[in-house]
């Protein structure tokens, strides 16, 4: 009898515990549905597949809508070198305004790399053409930079030698693994935040990759060559110091402003480095930086998306299609709806993600 009773007792105390977190993890999802359905909204356009942005919706809520929710992962190990087959990630060069080529690497919606070697986002390098020579926006891995980007040049009429500066987004494998190699072949000199400097240094990933300390992004930080401005902005989430880009960018008579947004997902480890305390606080940092950067990109008048993973926005597709642009057509990369409609799902995905949180349990230090 005294067992029966010590195991009902047992069973109800067990009840009291269960029942709560259940609420909270029903309460949850509740709350995440209307940040859901806003991203869902802002990603679908069902006369316009061109500028379909399901594939970027798909995968920054899928952290909500996993039955367990955002799951904090430990650091993981570091990127490994490695030399992918050229088919795995070559693309031709391309001329995208007057003065602003692409020089990335495919991961369309519709042209998936096979072997799991690289990630499908594929890598964007934008190339800003000023009076007084080049500057970049990312390098691209190590194995791809002298192709992709030395070649490249030369293949849309550029001089490599007249690289003067590299903005790297984020301290990532993806986006400074070719810096190294700019610096060193064309003196160019290598811009990132102060906090993706210290990453970079902390990460375990090889040194042999990491390029020399040199030039530090601070928020709001302008970049001045020859006749062209840009403007940096610390957007953290993804990286302790993402760095977010606006490009001035001509085209005919015409004069544009482009937005390069820092990545894609906030992290709670990045390559080995952690981005913050929790991956609450995570999540929050990258939701802070997608509205003031929403706004600050708005009220600049930027009207076109400049990727850094040409996966998610279709963005090959678009630039292969400007060859059969006629005189007077407009610039298909034009489009300040697809700008706010990027930022808005990455808002509230996010918010989604966090709403998915559970509270960690008692004794949890979130370390």
């Amino acid at each position: 009898m005294k067992n029966h009773f010590v195991a009902l007792f047992s069973a109800l105390l067990l009840s009291t515990v269960a029942i709560p977190n259940l609420v909270h993890a029903q309460g949850s999802m509740a709350a995440a549905r209307p940040h859901i359905d806003k991203a869902k909204e802002a990603a679908w356009r069902p006369k316009d597949g061109l500028n379909d942005l399901t594939k970027l919706y798909e995968t920054v809520r899928a952290p909500a809508l996993d039955p367990k929710g955002p799951v904090e992962t430990g650091p993981g190990s570091a990127d490994q070198r490695r030399m992918p087959p050229r088919p795995d990630w070559y693309q031709e060069p391309a001329k995208v305004f007057d003065n602003l080529y692409w020089l990335g690497s495919w991961g369309s919606a519709s042209r998936i790399p096979t072997q799991g070697q690289l990630s499908p986002g594929g890598q964007s390098t934008w190339a800003v053409k000023t009076s007084a020579g080049l500057i970049l926006i990312d390098s691209g891995y190590d194995f791809s930079a002298p192709t992709l980007i030395t070649d490249g040049l030369k293949k849309v009429g550029g001089d490599p030698t007249q690289i003067k500066y590299v903005i790297i987004s984020h301290a990532h494998s993806d986006r400074y693994w070719g810096s190294k190699y700019l610096q060193d072949t064309d003196k160019a000199r290598i811009i990132l935040s102060e906090a993706d400097w210290n990453a970079m240094e902390k990460s375990p990933e090889t040194n042999d990759l990491k390029p020399k300390k040199d030039m530090v992004a601070t928020d709001g930080m302008k970049l001045t060559l020859g006749d062209t401005t840009l403007t940096m902005y610390l957007t953290p989430g993804h990286s302790p110091g993402t760095i977010s880009t606006l490009v001035p960018l001509k085209d005919g008579n015409e004069r544009h402003l482009g937005a390069v947004w820092g990545s894609i997902n906030a992290t709670l480890y990045g390559h080995g480095f952690r981005n913050g305390p929790t991956l609450a606080d995570v999540d929050k940092m990258w939701i802070a930086s997608a509205t003031r950067f929403m706004d600050i990109a708005n009220k600049a008048g930027a009207d076109t998306y400049l990727t850094i993973h040409p996966f998610y926005d279709n963005a090959i597709e678009k630039i292969h299609l400007l060859q059969y642009r006629k005189p007077g057509d407009p610039n298909i990369m034009v489009n300040k709806d697809n700008l706010n409609r990027f930022l808005t799902i990455i808002k509230e995905c996010t918010e989604a993600n966090l709403a998915r949180i559970e509270l960690p349990s008692h004794g949890a230090t979130g370390q």
